[in-house]
């Protein structure tokens, strides 16, 4: 009888915790296990490959955390400036994307159950939620045309992460969750149901806020909202 109240208890402990955690919003759906040397599995073979889309990792996509991937993931942790230890923290796997958290239904931060469309929607709300409807569009062209060129990762998820690519990244914009009627989310399906406003650009920027002197020796093909759209 005892026994039966303690489980009676432990089970409404739970149900009240899982109930509050839903009310405020946060689910955590997948909690991806520290990864270290001698690690082995499917998550240290999604981490190589992403690692290995980005450049910091030329090594056998094996599933093995032997020493290549440990210096991979120092090298990754020091460029987004994680304690650097290369050892695959849950904070390291948020910056890669291999965790997923579904905060009241919207998605939030990429990972294995997030679709490209969600993803390049997250992308297209960070970079281009100001534009007007055919810029959200040309923005996730540009990053579906870059899957498709040899200089760049062969992935949505590869080319928004790529270091240095995307300001939404940087300043963590990519993380923002957003609704699923929203604009971006449509622009996203525009975008991969093939439409492309830029005509194949691999490049888009803002001339009022851009910093980075390389970008002006592209040629500009196409002006859109505020964003010009080159090659």
């Amino acid at each position: 009888m005892r026994r039966l109240k303690i489980v009676i208890f432990l089970s409404l402990v739970f149900i009240v915790c899982f109930i509050s955690s839903f009310e405020g919003g946060l689910v955590i759906t997948s909690l991806s296990p520290v990864l270290s040397l001698g690690s082995t599995g499917k998550s240290v073979e999604e981490m190589q490959q992403r690692l290995k889309n980005w450049g910091y990792y030329d090594g056998d996509v094996n599933g093995i955390y032997d020493k290549n991937t440990f210096l991979a993931v120092l090298n990754f942790q020091k460029n987004y400036n994680i304690f650097a230890n290369g050892i695959a923290t849950r904070d390291t796997l948020d910056a890669m994307g291999l965790t997923t958290v579904v905060r009241s239904g919207a998605i939030y931060a990429e990972g294995k159950g997030v679709s490209d469309e969600q993803l390049l929607a997250r992308a297209i709300n960070g970079e281009a939620r100001g534009e007007p409807y055919e810029g959200q569009v040309a923005v996730g062209a540009v990053i579906l045309n870059r899957t498709r060129h040899p200089d760049f990762p062969k992935t949505i998820a590869g080319v928004i992460y790529q270091p240095g690519a995307f300001t939404a990244v940087s300043d963590g914009q990519i993380n923002i969750p957003i609704d699923p009627n929203s604009t971006v989310v449509k622009a996203a399906r525009d975008a991969l149901n093939g439409w492309d406003p830029t005509n194949g650009c691999l490049y888009y920027w803002n001339p009022a806020t851009a910093t980075s002197k390389w970008i002006w020796s592209r040629k500009i093909v196409k002006k859109i909202g505020k964003h010009y759209f080159g090659i």
